[in-house]
């Protein structure tokens, strides 16, 4: 029989004796395995950005407008606009020019809400509701009932929503459309050719024309190709023909019906990338430290291999394969565990509005081959690295090691360390000169890299704890603690496997969410401190109508009343080459004889001239790219549109978080809804906040879905955004906490089940199980406090740059994530080290002696 052979056959029967260890490291290796799959689905996800298309079902090519802004710095980056852009009428008539063209169907769309007894009936009402009646034919609307709306005031119903208002046809629904309610008379019922989820509404002719808000302007064209044409072919001609289009097949038209989907592949792109790379450094951490403990817990039996004519390079062979007969099994399992992780964590991204309920998940076999070669890779990486010192050990040497393992690591360990900790020391120092905005992104990886300076220098650190403040335990803990710091002195190689989980998981949870926490509250504080209001009106029914505005502003007590417009967009000449990242756009009106609603000090210009074609800058913004008052420049806004303004007036904004203001009017011509989604309205003088309240909610009945809110509103409307932006950061520290915990756990268990004949000794001289037991949570207190210390130095690197780029000298946030923290961190020690101790205990002194083990 082949040395080969040998090898293999003795690893795998030595499986059978290490029980403990095996699992250990097949739980490590299966969650990672499951957890890179997950991310490679997410980012495969961001991709592809399949949703299936359901009120554009049935027709086989769906042309919308530009997918995004092309970067003029960058050959091939588009940036998604915050808009829906749409087609200009030269373009429609392009597309129905093109050869292969049978008919090209206009989609114009526009908010329309459903009023039930006076309520909106907002269930299902993301997407733009109203239609005109030519656009039924892209999904397959067939009349059932009635007929086709021909006239103004009538109006189709799908299915669905005729049964939930009660309505038949010739009977009367109230709607909201252009934002007031109106009454229409139903001209019947239409079913769709497949389910569809939202509500729809179709409208004829005439009053499709009167409640577009973009006159001029279609949505998206739907081209059903002529007898015997390719639909694949003609999408390709009609691409080649017709500039500045996006021209959607499959399962890519999905993304012409559902707004959020081209938006949504920046934060899946941001989430798989991100997590995926933490995942990727914690699970190298993990699996190292959880096979190097095993592998140090057998130096033993691998001295008396070496003492018995093994080669250094069979040793070596021989703990590979046992790893990866381990890790292959474990991978395996891994696979299975990946695809239901993935549905699990884009589900969760679902509810938490991170993307949209329509975006398909996608995870296929690249997905899962990823996953598991680098699932595999990493384990033997690991292996190779832990069996390497141990099969080079002479085997009087090695006996030695096996009794007391040293608590030094070689100079390239140390040297590692120090580079890691350098890293972190720079991206620290590199965080506090960099924007607010972009600062996390240079400032986390701080986290990892302070992890590994951690785990490579782990047993030294260990070390140099027990003989530096062993006293000090001593007289905190009482006399069980003096058997413990010689422990943590003699078994540093074995505690610092658990004390990098720890620390990983320390400084991930406080670092994430307290560099969050604070960024968010910089950014609402700097948004929100841009405006003014003494009430806050707002709608959820498509957006503020002029009737609607009139009566605000003829409401007693009113001093100023103006729009508010959010979007975001660029300055493109001269291009402020931040494209990625694109400003803040806000829409409001022109200063009056009551004031301005920006708060924001002017320090050239006025705002009186905002208005028509006007922008007013940042001085930030306009010094870093020389623009002065009165120039005249072109912006790029939400919907893809060139807008050339003039620069009426330079802002103090915040340097971290400035915005660029437009006239209210000039960009709600540019968002989806096409109409602002909130009034501020400051009180005339001597007039009382609350009584301006109480006067507008009364005034504003009339128009259902409208609410009224003080100053505060503001805030909590800009809090709602940003929370949506900080789950995602949420969810990443929570898969990565509960990946280093069970790490932690699995590594505990092993290193106390490992010492059942050190207990078996202790117990024969004297001592007690309750001694024992005193004394390991004395050992798992030092682990856990060290690795505290350590996790909340690590993710200080992080947060306090954040908190000094931003303009805090403290990190904002509650403390009761911190409390929480240091709470779990004993939680995990202390359970785990109680029901290790439990089961290594359960045999008699005299036969815990006879087992193998330290």
């Amino acid at each position: 029989m082949s040395s080969r052979r040998v090898v293999l056959n003795l690893a795998l029967a030595s499986l059978r004796f290490r029980v403990a260890a095996s699992l250990a490291s097949f739980v490590a290796i299966l969650i990672g395995c499951g957890l890179l799959i997950a991310c490679a689905g997410l980012f495969e996800t961001a991709i592809v950005l399949q949703a299936k298309p359901q009120r554009l079902a049935a027709v086989p090519v769906v042309v919308g407008g530009s997918p995004g802004f092309k970067l003029p710095d960058e050959e091939s980056e588009v940036v998604p606009y915050a808009e829906r852009a749409g087609l200009s009428e030269e373009q429609v008539a392009r597309i129905a020019a093109v050869p292969g063209v049978g008919r090209a169907v206009r989609d114009v769309s526009f908010p329309a809400v459903l009023l039930r007894d006076g309520s909106p009936q907002l269930a299902a009402a993301p997407v733009l509701a109203g239609h005109g009646w030519d656009s039924a034919a892209l999904g397959g609307y067939t009349v059932r009932e009635g007929a086709a709306p021909t006239a103004p005031g009538q109006v189709v119903l799908d299915p669905a929503t005729a049964s939930a208002a009660g309505a038949a046809t010739g009977a009367t629904v109230e709607l909201v459309v252009d934002g007031r309610p109106q009454s229409f008379t139903v001209a019947g019922i239409a079913e769709p050719g497949q389910a569809v989820r939202a509500p729809a509404f179709f409208f004829s002719a005439a009053d499709t024309q009167r409640f577009a808000t973009h006159p001029g302007r279609v949505g998206a064209v739907g081209v059903f190709p002529a007898d015997g044409v390719d639909a694949g072919e003609l999408a390709a001609r009609i691409a080649g023909n017709v500039g500045g289009v996006s021209v959607l097949t499959g399962d890519d038209r999905g993304s012409a019906e559902f707004l959020g989907v081209t938006a949504s592949r920046l934060p899946l792109i941001l989430l798989a990338a991100v997590f995926g790379s933490m995942v990727l450094v914690v699970m190298a951490l993990v699996v190292s430290a959880t096979i190097g403990l095993t592998v140090r817990q057998r130096q033993q039996e691998i001295a008396l291999l070496r003492a018995t004519g093994a080669t250094p390079k069979q040793v070596h062979r021989m703990v590979v394969a046992e790893t990866m007969a381990v890790g292959v099994i474990a991978a395996v399992c891994g696979a299975f565990l990946g695809s239901l992780l993935g549905d699990r964590i884009f589900a969760t991204s679902v509810s938490l509005g991170i993307v949209p309920p329509e975006l398909v998940f996608a995870q296929d076999f690249i997905a899962l081959g990823a996953g598991v070669v680098a699932t595999l890779a990493i384990t033997f990486a690991a292996a190779w690295f832990a069996a390497l010192a141990a099969s080079r050990a002479r085997p009087i040497q090695a006996l030695a090691e096996a009794a007391i393992p040293s608590a030094k690591v070689n100079p390239l360990r140390r040297m590692g360390a120090l580079v890691f900790a350098a890293a972190t020391v720079l991206l620290a120092a590199t965080t506090m000169f960099m924007p607010a905005d972009t600062a996390a992104a240079i400032g986390g990886p701080a986290l990892l890299t302070g992890a590994v300076a951690v785990a490579l220098v782990g047993p030294e650190i260990m070390a140099y704890v027990a003989d530096r403040f062993g006293p000090v335990i001593r007289r905190v803990a009482g006399r069980d603690a003096a058997l413990a710091v010689i422990n943590s002195r003699t078994r540093a190689v074995a505690f610092a496997a658990a004390l990098t989980p720890i620390t990983l998981a320390t400084a991930v949870a406080l670092g994430n969410v307290y560099s969050q926490t604070t960024a968010q509250r910089a950014q609402v504080s700097a948004y929100a401190g841009q405006l003014v209001a003494d009430a806050v009106v707002g709608t959820d029914t498509g957006g503020i109508s002029p009737d609607e505005l009139t009566r605000i502003r003829g409401t007693a007590g009113v001093g100023t009343a103006s729009p508010l417009v959010t979007s975001s967009g660029w300055i493109e000449r001269p291009y402020d080459g931040n494209g990625s990242d694109p400003l803040r756009l806000l829409g409001i009106a022109a200063e009056d004889q009551g004031g301005s609603v920006l708060a924001t000090e002017v320090t050239q210009g006025s705002l009186k001239n905002l208005s028509g074609e006007a922008v007013a800058l940042p001085e930030s913004v306009a010094g870093d790219l020389e623009i002065k008052l009165g120039d005249r420049i072109t912006m790029r806004l939400g919907d893809g549109a060139e807008v050339a303004v003039n620069v009426v007036a330079l802002l103090d904004s915040p340097s971290s978080y400035p915005s660029m203001v437009l006239p209210a009017d000039l960009l709600a011509a540019h968002t989806t809804a096409g109409r602002p989604a909130q009034v501020l309205v400051k009180a005339a003088a001597g007039q009382d906040a609350d009584a301006l309240v109480a006067a507008l909610t009364e005034r504003l009945r009339a128009f259902p879905g409208t609410t009224v809110g003080d100053d505060g509103a503001l805030v909590r409307n800009f809090q709602a955004g940003a929370d949506v932006e900080a789950l995602i950061n949420y969810l990443l520290a929570v898969l990565a906490i509960a990946y280093a915990a069970i790490a932690a756990v699995n590594t505990l268990a092993v290193a106390v089940l490992g010492r059942r004949r050190e207990f078996g000794v202790q117990r024969l001289a004297g001592a007690d199980r309750r001694q024992v037991r005193r004394m390991l949570f004395v050992e798992g207190g030092i682990v856990a406090v060290i690795g505290l210390v350590l996790g909340i130095v690590i993710a200080l690197c992080t947060v306090l740059p954040m908190a000094i780029t931003t303009g805090q000298i403290v990190p904002s946030g509650p403390i009761w994530v911190f409390l929480a923290v240091v709470a779990a961190v004993f939680l995990i020690v202390w359970p785990v080290t109680a029901l290790a101790a439990r089961l290594a205990m359960r045999r008699s002194p005299i036969e815990a002696v006879t087992l193998p083990g330290q």
